[in-house]
């Protein structure tokens, strides 16, 4: 394959990528200075200048996390070191006569897992159609979306929020540096899937982040994610426990502690919380806050959110992935009786008798995906569209393999189409051979309007914002089409039971 080097001089110095495929790439730019040492725990530094020219040729590290979540390819890892905190850029390689618009795309993994270097994210098809690309990492776990803050001392200070304020970091940089790059400055989007989605829409809420972004996109957010300081402050204690230590001493040792010991106490911690029934995840962002200072959802729906336009959405199974893998949400009846063993008889009646058959086992994965992402959209669309044009959608399609396996349309599975994977030898895997020219329909438009809404802020003419009375929602499938308030008695049934989040 043809390729051949490219530089590009940022603020704090020159870095070399490459050419290939029609783009441009520079992979592991780093946008802070590493967290280590006395950082560890501490809001992200600005990167130190570099003298001659940084290679970003290959991937770097990614956050500390188990290693079964780190594979590329079969038998090939991403390693991980806390110094994670750099940024992938991907330009077409054909300039532009005028700055394009940024999409700066926020990996999920329920803040324990994940990393901007997964081939999926890769982002070369968004850029070829015009955009300039870029894919973050931020610090996961323990080390980044726990809040540890109150554990603090001035001999060995911790600070909340701290993914948040790399993601914040991140955004100041690609400010700073875009326009470098062909990029507008003055023009970008966030968008994430899964966690990704719940930072895209805490960053809405974040204060700091005011001007940084001109749109979101929030692909599938989960509820329960977001927790105030008391409850953070329990898991904190819980969390020194879980290290063997005692509060007091509890900051010498996580300043000690080696990354794999943060990762197992944290693993412990979570299979505790889950069991004790506490509410919201562990992890995640902790609002009450000086740097989040109200839950985001309660931002939105008092207009005190960032008013930029957003799209968000759903997938139409989004938990049939749970029952194979990562089981960490509610998809049986006994783990969904458990979730109602806090609420009152009625309200436990009223939500169960909108899933006809329960407790059949597709009406327990039907509630269990309600649970955690409907919950999420039907909360966060009315808030926002108050406010603001926002778009909702919910993403159908799925081809003969996922159809034959019983995934459907699970959690993630619209990243295919963003990420165009059908065009792929993956996505001939995927479509079997048979659904080669529809998958390739879907992707030509959920990447047409989600480039439409970077450009512009409005994803197509034919996709009508959502406003409290209609509830239009896009469904997104072989033949796209609106439907007004899809399951409205499951969203009415949800109404009753908002998840506590202390």
């Amino acid at each position: 394959m043809h390729e051949h080097t490219v530089r590009a001089t940022i603020a704090s110095g020159t870095i070399e990528g490459f050419t290939r495929g029609g783009v441009h790439r520079w992979r592991a730019i780093p946008y802070a200075s590493a967290p280590v040492g006395s950082l560890r725990f501490r809001a992200p530094q600005p990167v130190q200048p570099w003298p001659g020219v940084r290679y970003c040729h290959s991937i770097g590290y990614c956050a500390p996390q188990q290693r079964m979540y780190t594979m590329l390819v079969p038998g090939r890892y991403q390693p991980t070191s806390e110094d994670c905190l750099t940024l992938n850029v991907v330009t077409p390689a054909v300039p532009s006569p005028d700055p394009l618009p940024v999409m700066v795309f926020i990996h999920g993994g329920g803040y324990m897992l994940g990393s901007s270097a997964t081939p999926i994210y890769d982002g070369a098809a968004l850029a070829r159609k015009g955009c300039v690309y870029v894919s973050v990492n931020y610090r996961l776990g323990a080390l980044g979306c726990l809040d540890l803050s109150s554990l603090s001392t001035p001999e060995h200070p911790i600070e909340d929020n701290l993914f948040l304020r790399d993601l914040v970091m991140a955004l100041r940089w690609v400010r700073d540096n875009i326009a470098v790059f062909g990029g507008d400055p003055d023009n970008v989007t966030i968008f994430g899937e899964s966690a990704g989605a719940h930072a895209v829409a805490t960053l809405l809420a974040t204060p700091e982040a005011k001007g940084l972004f001109c749109q979101a996109i929030a692909q599938s957010p989960p509820s329960g994610m977001a927790r105030g300081a008391d409850l953070a402050a329990e898991y904190a204690r819980r969390f020194a426990a879980q290290l063997g230590v005692s509060e007091s001493g509890a900051a010498a040792a996580l300043m000690a502690a080696r990354p794999t010991e943060l990762i197992a106490a944290l693993e412990r911690l979570i299979v505790q919380g889950q069991r004790e029934m506490l509410g919201a995840f562990a992890i995640g962002p902790t609002w009450g806050t000086e740097y989040l200072p109200v839950d985001p959802i309660q931002a939105m729906r008092t207009g005190a959110a960032h008013r930029v336009p957003l799209i968000v959405g759903t997938n139409a199974d989004e938990a049939r992935l749970f029952t194979r893998f990562l089981k960490l949400l509610p998809t049986t009846e006994r783990s969904i009786e458990r979730l109602f063993t806090q609420t009152e008889p009625d309200v436990r009646q009223r939500i169960t008798s909108v899933y006809p058959g329960y407790p059949s086992p597709a009406a327990c994965v039907r509630l269990g995906g309600d649970f955690i992402f409907g919950s999420s959209i039907w909360q966060i669309a009315p808030a926002h569209s108050k406010h603001v044009p926002t778009y909702v959608y919910r993403y159908d399609y799925a081809p003969p393999t996922l159809r034959w396996s019983g995934m459907g349309a699970t959690h993630a599975t619209e990243l295919f189409a963003v990420f165009d994977v059908y065009g792929s030898a993956v996505g001939k895997l995927l479509t079997a051979g048979v659904d080669a020219r529809s998958a390739r329909r879907v992707t030509d438009d959920v990447q047409g309007r989600w480039l439409s809404f970077a450009r512009s802020g409005v994803p197509k003419r034919d996709w009508p914002r959502y406003v409290p009375d209609e509830r239009a929602v896009l469904i997104l499938d072989r033949r796209s089409r609106v439907e007004y308030d899809p399951h409205a008695e499951r969203r009415l049934a949800w109404e009753a039971f908002a998840p506590a989040a202390h």
